[in-house]
């Protein structure tokens, strides 16, 4: 698997060797599992070697996925609907417990979140509705699905401290978008979804990359249009999110633009071991 692209490599990105005494956490929306692992993605798995690896948009059930990877407890949540979205972790540490979907119904047949208890944090991966060419979705997505989210992990954040990652579909801030006025109403940048992960900060989660790198061009989704990643006209809607009380075990948060495979490219985190 290809691990550099031209043109697209001024995102913050790390050596593959981790700290030691660290838990190192990643993040991928593949954009199809079984098209990602044609594309080399268990090269990056082996090559990278994260302890916890959270996909997004899988596109398929287990039983339709040979992963060969040991070591690894999975655990799936497919949507209803064959070949479109769905969530997958896969984690060297056998969580306590797993949670599939919020516990609301009209939010959980798409299979956009997991929960993974550990001894002491709870991990969710999320991916979160795309409101979609038109906005015929944002209402939902903002109204209803953004309000449920924040209000699930500040719910789980009550127990335990809270990460939480994934493709959450909205360029934050105009420097995570490399064209805010062009884009200023499409979906993923909208006022009404940038006020959704404002809700997020506000209540006390942090925006791990944001720790270590303040300045422009990083971005973590591409459009297939020819040339469009090579010139990195990107954004950055994947994201790490934690709990304040986590900050001190923040150890790094990277963008692995030069990961191919999918759209979106990974992310990663690295947390002391408590």
């Amino acid at each position: 698997m290809p691990t550099r692209i031209r043109g697209a490599g001024r995102a913050k990105e790390q050596n593959p060797k981790r700290r030691s005494g660290t838990i190192s956490l990643v993040s991928w929306n593949v954009n199809g599992i079984r098209a990602a692992i044609r594309k080399g993605f268990l090269d990056f798995v082996a090559e990278r070697d994260p302890d916890i690896l959270c996909l997004q948009e899988v596109k398929a059930v287990a039983e339709q996925v040979p992963l060969p990877l040991p070591g690894y407890h999975a655990a799936w949540n497919s949507a209803e609907k064959k070949g479109y979205s769905g969530t997958l972790i896969l984690s060297k540490i056998k969580p306590e417990q797993v949670q599939l979907g919020l516990g609301i119904k009209e939010h959980d047949h798409e299979g956009r979140v997991i929960a993974a208890e550990f001894a002491d944090f709870y991990l969710v991966n999320c991916y979160t509705p795309n409101s979609k060419r038109g906005l015929l979705r944002l209402d939902y997505r903002t109204k209803q699905w953004d309000v449920a989210f924040l209000k699930y992990c500040k719910r789980l954040e009550q127990k335990k401290p809270v990460v939480f990652c994934g493709d959450l579909n909205v360029a934050h801030k105009e420097i995570d978008i490399a064209n805010p006025k062009t884009n200023r109403r499409n979906a993923g940048f909208t006022n009404e979804e940038r006020a959704g992960f404002d809700a997020i900060v506000k209540a006390g989660f942090i925006d791990t990359f944001r720790q270590f790198e303040s300045g422009g061009g990083h971005y973590t989704w591409w459009s297939n249009r020819p040339g469009v990643r090579q010139r990195n006209i990107g954004w950055r809607i994947d994201y790490f999110c934690i709990s304040a009380s986590l900050r001190p075990r923040l150890a790094g948060a990277s963008i692995l633009p030069s990961v191919m495979g999918s759209d979106h490219c990974p992310i990663d985190i690295e947390l002391k071991k408590s």
